[in-house]
């Protein structure tokens, strides 16, 4: 399907595949995230973990507990038994009990990030990987799946949450209308103009992990439990839900790092942008280079949502 073009200002936006309506939501229920930008028992933390960058624990649901290099980081110490998840976060979800996505098989098109319509149908074409990939594994977990509405823009424009672009915000999801937003030519600058087609299949994959967040209605228990929090319990349920979109962005990298060929180099590109899209200075609401780097590299290395709990993670691993 070719992208659909509609006038705003000087310029356009194009819409596929989820065509987006106007549903005057406002900003309710708004969820952007920038550039800048069962009750789990039995944990296992090692205490060399954020050293290492490597988690050590995982969801019940997950297969097996201790992985890669943090299975032999040292002693482990197992994490008090507690009666289901601690109140006020959001609880179980189905989408942690099916095991790993399994591999899949994208089409890696080529990039030239000096030419718009070149990035546009890239952004696109890893879309369609990503709608594909959640899709099936949604309906393996017997819940209700749609594509979110692409929302890929050239020129400024507003959606219900909010006008865009805003300044360090070069792409955001919107739960509002299951938005995924993206500047064509703002997420390059945002890059510094890298040819490395990789960092931009995290950033699409980090903000399509907030529309699976929305799908499995984890953004909405974490909007109700948000509201009216104190701002560091506030901050804290942010980098716990952003960790997480790392985490699920990473379970798709995981899955189709074959297909696209990034290999141990495009890897560590990736976990570089990582860390460069951490928090940094005085916002406190993504998650340290540590943690940033060590959630995607969980996601990647299990490829299962199921090591994705961060509701239940330890607090050291989401500051």
């Amino acid at each position: 399907m070719s992208p659909r073009f509609r006038p705003s200002g000087a310029g356009y936006w194009s819409e596929r595949p989820g065509f987006l309506q106007q549903m005057g939501l406002g900003v309710s229920l708004c969820l952007g995230t920038g550039l800048a930008a069962v009750g789990m028992t039995g944990f296992l933390v090692i205490s060399s973990l954020l050293q290492s960058a490597e988690p050590a624990w995982s969801h019940p649901a997950a297969h097996g507990s201790v992985t890669g290099a943090a299975a032999g980081a040292g002693a482990a110490q197992e994490r008090p038994a507690a009666d289901g998840r601690p109140d006020g976060l959001p609880g179980d979800s189905p989408l942690y009990r099916v095991g790993e996505i399994g591999e899949v098989t994208c089409r890696a098109p080529e990039l030239d990030q000096e030419d718009p319509e070149s990035v546009e149908a890239f952004a696109h074409d890893i879309a369609d990987c990503l709608d594909d990939a959640w899709g099936s594994y949604f309906a393996e977990a017997g819940m209700e799946f749609s594509s979110p509405n692409r929302v890929y823009w050239h020129t400024g424009g507003h959606s219900p949450c909010g006008a865009f672009p805003t300044e360090g915000t070069a792409a955001f999801y919107c739960q509002a209308n299951h938005g995924l937003y993206l500047g064509v030519e703002d997420v390059v600058a945002a890059s510094a103009g890298s040819g490395r087609p990789e960092a931009y299949t995290f950033l699409l994959s980090h903000e399509y992990g907030h529309h699976v967040q929305g799908q499995a209605r984890i953004l909405a228990e974490f909007h109700e439990v948000r509201a009216g929090a104190p701002q560091d319990e506030a901050d804290e349920l942010t980098r716990r839900k952003e960790l997480q979109a790392n985490c699920l962005g990473g379970v798709f990298l995981g899955a189709s790092e074959d297909s696209l060929g990034f290999g141990e180099e495009g890897r560590e590109n990736i976990l570089d942008d990582v860390v460069r899209r951490s928090d940094r200075g005085g916002g406190h609401t993504h998650g340290s280079a540590d943690n940033s780097r060590m959630w995607t590299v969980h996601g990647m290395d299990r490829m299962d949502p199921g090591a994705c709990d961060t509701w239940d993670a330890p607090e050291e691993l989401v500051r």
